[in-house]
């Protein structure tokens, strides 16, 4: 998916344009600030993962209320309104790869592809009366998920198709990173 620049003159509206598609193995950001982000991993505890969620959620709600919301700032460059959809979306696959970890010895997660569901879900074509709320449930369910996790099992493993490994606890913080990420790409909106 392609990084949002802030805009120099009004978004303009979404073209029939194939976006790049983020192909970076994103797990470097366990051991190191976000360059661009400034997102601190090794900060993060794990007990504060739920409400990190959770103000993240209010924040695409809020961001998605701006009429621009829909419109692509770039012909390449997501709208923060496929960037709410791609939230909830993750919000979706992290509740899924948690309860994995809990239920299963050292699960290995069924591939996503980030870019092949901003296609084939339309992202450029749904509503943000429907994103909004579909993302806040998303976001509750992940921040539940992490909030129930028992004490002794934040070290349980799991591991993504192409071999990377997590706990539930550097799934956590990865999972964070991602949102906090996507705040930051379309900071222009909310004048950040």
């Amino acid at each position: 998916m392609a990084r949002c620049p802030a805009p120099e003159d009004d978004p303009v509206t979404n073209e029939s344009v194939v976006i790049a598609p983020d192909t970076k193995d994103w797990t470097w950001v366990l051991r190191r600030p976000c360059s661009e982000c400034r997102f601190d991993a090794t900060g993060v505890e794990r007990a504060s993962l739920g409400t990190g969620i959770r103000d993240n959620a209010d924040f695409w709600a809020a961001a998605l209320a701006d009429p621009r919301a829909a419109a692509r700032p770039a012909p390449t460059v997501w709208s923060p309104l496929e960037y709410g959809c791609h939230v909830r979306d993750v919000n979706r696959v992290f509740v899924g790869r948690v309860e994995q970890m809990l239920a299963e010895e050292d699960p290995r997660f069924e591939n996503w592809d980030q870019d092949e569901a901003a296609v084939t879900e339309r992202y450029d074509e749904q509503r943000v009366a429907d994103v909004v709320p579909d993302l806040l449930a998303a976001a509750a369910a992940a921040a539940d998920a992490y909030d129930r996790v028992p004490d002794d099992a934040w070290d349980r493993p799991g591991r993504r198709s192409n071999g990377s490994v997590f706990t539930v606890d550097t799934l956590g913080r990865y999972h964070l990173h991602d949102l906090v990420h996507h705040r930051w790409d379309v900071r222009w909106i909310m004048g950040e």
